[in-house]
């Protein structure tokens, strides 16, 4: 798997005085040059300086490789490396949406956070003050060409039309760069050639696939089938809620440093679909009397301690409307519908069970077993469906910051949200089962960790 390495920086003269930032983007394999960015932000501090270039560089990343990439970040600014990491708390409010806005991009990649000295950060610091000094002298900043071996080596310019992926003056276009997906980049990115690479656009190659799963498999772990016996139920979400695991922390290994953010999900109940065991997706079915009864049986769990919840969302579709209203009537809370939530579209297939499917659409299936960017005749692919999934998630987690939030919803977007949380690829969707009515938990802090606490947890339902 390609890898990276973003180098950042950003400096104040005057502290606060005329600031700006420099990023890089490297090929952690040669440490070749992909991209440079820099921008003279005015009268800043250091420290708001650094949280841009940090952003900067982020941005660049998302916008030449796309969501799911793994990148070490390296800056020589101590303070921002271990915010980021999760180990100092944000004492200056100033810098807290800063922070906010780097850990959600930074959700959307597989990130390392390394502190280094400054003389191997070299290229960041310069394109930093090359920033700087063109402002001085009324200038838009413009790459020089002279990344320097720093920390990596040197990358050669693309000469070239500005291209996908380009924002600003002074862009060259990449074509292996990914589109759609990604963010766009800073202003005034430079971009430079990958390694080997042709000008075809690298997302029309395929990702690995995932070792095919047998049909059973299939049917218990990614569709709307399965009845809540099916399997034992997982770890009590109430035994971890709002709390470090013993001795553990925010990333897994220490604890968090904020407060947390905590959204729970809850699958909806079952349907008649369900119980005939077939795909269930944007139709809009009504709960059976049994999983108006799981529904209840939430809602019990739920009013009591520890939750604690402040605010209900749910997916438009009756199904999980129902199970939201049930347990946010007993909450004495409002239901708000959130369109992000629905289930994936699964086109043709609407209604079928996996066997008809099997016998009706047999490529087409195997297509959409192997690869998530596979869709189902008429639906939607789970690459397409990850992204809304993905921004309706970020949006929850900024709009509710630091309180308790049910989001009820079905089987493929809370998976997806789990599977992000996880830093996992897309992949991972395969390898999840999750129960109806089953109640989930990702705990999401402001410095950057998102932390799994539970998974597909029934035992309100025995």
């Amino acid at each position: 798997m390609t890898s990276f390495v973003i180098e950042a920086d950003g400096g104040s003269r005057g502290n606060p005085g005329p600031a700006g930032y420099g990023a890089v983007v490297k090929d952690a394999a040669d440490g070749q040059v992909l991209v440079e960015t820099a921008e003279a932000i005015g009268a800043q501090t250091n420290n708001v300086a650094e949280y841009r270039g940090l952003i900067a560089g982020l941005q660049s990343l998302l916008a030449l490789a796309g969501d799911g990439a793994v990148v070490e970040v390296r800056m020589d600014s101590k303070l921002v490396i271990e915010q980021m990491a999760g180990r100092w708390k944000i004492k200056n409010e100033g810098l807290r949406p800063l922070a906010l806005e780097a850990g959600a991009l930074a959700r959307r990649l597989r990130v390392t956070w390394q502190w280094i000295p400054r003389e191997k950060n070299k290229d960041a610091d310069r394109l930093a003050n090359e920033a700087m000094d063109a402002a001085a002298k009324g200038r838009p900043w413009q790459s020089s060409g002279s990344a320097g071996t720093g920390s990596a080596g040197t990358g050669s310019a693309r000469p070239g039309s500005t291209g996908p992926g380009s924002t600003g003056p002074g862009s060259t276009g990449l074509g292996s760069a990914r589109t759609g997906s990604a963010a766009a980049g800073p202003s005034g990115a430079r971009e430079f050639d990958l390694p080997g690479a042709s000008d075809a656009d690298a997302s029309s190659r395929p990702a690995p696939a995932p070792a095919p799963l047998s049909a059973v498999a299939a049917q218990d772990s990614l569709l709307d089938l399965i009845d809540s016996d099916a399997v034992s139920p997982g770890q009590d979400v109430s035994s971890v809620q709002g709390t470090a695991v013993s001795g553990t922390a925010g990333t897994g290994w220490r604890a968090p440093t904020t407060v947390a953010t905590s959204l729970l999900l809850l699958r909806h109940g079952e349907t008649p679909l369900s119980v005939e065991r077939r795909f269930s997706g944007l139709g809009d079915p009504e709960l059976t009397p049994n999983g108006i009864a799981q529904a209840e049986a939430a809602a019990a769990r739920l009013s009591r301690e520890p939750y604690g919840i402040q605010v209900v969302v749910s997916s438009p579709l009756k199904r999980a409307r129902a199970t939201a209203e049930i347990v946010a009537a007993r909450l004495g809370l409002e239901v708000i519908v959130e369109e992000g939530l629905r289930e994936a579209d699964f086109g043709d297939w609407e209604g079928h069970t996996f066997t008809e499917i099997q016998r009706r659409w047999p490529d087409a299936l195997a297509a959409w077993l192997a690869d998530p960017s596979a869709a189902p005749p008429g639906g939607e692919s789970f690459g397409v469906a990850a992204r809304r999934v993905q921004a309706t998630g970020d949006r929850l987690v900024e709009r509710y910051e630091g309180r308790t939030v049910l989001a009820v919803s079905h089987v493929t977007p809370i998976k997806m949200l789990l599977q992000s949380a996880l830093l996992a690829p897309l992949a991972a969707l395969y390898r999840m089962h999750l129960d109806l009515a089953a109640l989930s938990l990702i705990e999401y802090y402001a410095d950057g960790p998102a932390v799994v606490k539970a998974f597909n947890d029934t035992s309100h339902l025995r």
